[in-house]
């Protein structure tokens, strides 16, 4: 694939634009146009300028929102192992429909760019199959879209025939995975964030390839820090090592899998216990929205808590608990909330729930 950004051309909704004619269409914009199609000439109008760089801004579902300076070379690199892992054709349909101001939509229009592919675009929302018609070939969606979609009957049908679907921007859930175990299309989670320019490891989620392991793309390389959180290098889309918070265990294939974030560990009476793994294992018993965190205690040091979304049954919730989890891992408190603190990309905000426990906590006492 070349890589001269000079050369590329934009397919959009199946007309192919080259870069004097992109030129055009970012300066002549018609008023009328979506403010999503705004966003992508915005986009492209940073894309096409002299500058090697463009900036990126992460999600913030781990802290506060930055702002990354990156180059655009390494934004191609990482489209291109993407299409070439999933073996993308010029002229393959691809669906746009992630914010653009995150790495994840800016992606999928570079791999347009890189890969010579057809960009279909819809507006961001919960259900972006809701009114395409036409086939798809490549498609990436956050774990929410994929949900909905699954909810209704025309939706899933549609989803079903995406060939090729990736899912990122946050975790796959155990049953959301058993739902696109059924699916025939190919389905993958991804590993990845804003710093690796989108992600750097696929694992298959349905058909005879499914694993519960990332594989990483061969030019990646990875490591383990003294806490067993995940060091990568991968030097075609960073510049230096990165040293993540995520917890991980490797396997002699080369694979790895992500037990959770090192932020998310809650030290509870001196046992150290995974937020993400007690969410995973209550998923099936709870069908409102959730969230585990932790507030201090003085015996405990931490206190698990359990955040849930509107009514629910505490009294049943309690007693399936008591069954499904060992008592250390067994939330010390319930609060239900109207809605889970959620960052601008649709991810937990972590830490928000975890002032929003402490308020509750402290309520209850005064």
């Amino acid at each position: 694939m070349n890589l001269k950004i000079k050369e590329q051309q934009l397919t959009l909704e199946g007309k192919t634009y080259s870069i004097e004619a992109i030129s055009q269409l970012i300066t002549t914009a018609p008023e009328a146009s979506s403010p999503f199609h705004q966003e992508l000439y915005s986009f492209l109008k940073d894309w096409f300028n002299p500058s090697p760089y463009i900036t990126v801004q992460t999600s913030g579902s781990t802290g506060t929102p930055k702002q990354l300076t990156v180059f655009k070379k390494q934004m191609m690199q990482s489209a291109r192992l993407t299409c070439e892992f999933l073996h993308l054709q010029p002229g393959d349909t691809a669906l746009l429909c992630m914010p653009l101001q995150y790495i994840a939509g800016k992606m999928m229009v570079v791999r347009a760019l890189v890969a010579e592919l057809n960009l279909i675009l819809r507006t961001p929302s919960g259900h972006p199959l809701a009114d395409i018609s036409c086939p798809l070939e490549f498609a990436a969606m956050v774990p929410l879209q994929v949900y909905n979609s699954l909810q209704l009957s025309e939706e899933k049908e549609r989803l079903s025939q995406i060939r090729l679907l990736i899912i990122g921007g946050g975790a796959v859930d155990a049953v959301l995975e058993r739902e696109i175990k059924q699916l025939p299309n190919i389905v993958y989670s991804t590993y990845g964030m804003t710093e690796t320019l989108s992600h750097i490891a696929l694992r298959r989620l349905n058909g005879a390839e499914a694993s519960s392991h990332y594989q990483p793309f061969s030019s990646v390389k990875l490591s383990l820090s003294a806490d067993n959180t995940l060091v990568i290098d991968a030097p075609l889309v960073c510049n230096e090592q990165l040293r993540t918070n995520d917890v991980a265990d490797f396997f002699e294939d080369g694979t790895f899998s992500i037990l959770g974030r090192k932020d998310n560990i809650i030290n509870t009476g001196g046992i150290k216990v995974q937020a993400e793994k007690i969410e995973e294992t209550l998923r099936p018993i709870i069908s409102n929205s959730f969230a585990i965190t932790s507030v201090p205690d003085q015996r405990l040091g931490e206190a698990i808590v359990l955040l849930v979304e509107r009514s629910f049954d505490l009294k049943m919730i309690k007693k399936q608990i008591d069954i499904l989890l060992p008592k250390y891992q067994g939330p010390k408190h319930v609060y239900r909330v109207e809605r889970l603190p959620i960052t601008d990309s649709g991810k937990i905000d972590r830490m928000a729930c975890k002032v929003l426990a402490i308020k509750f906590t402290l309520l209850i006492k005064e």
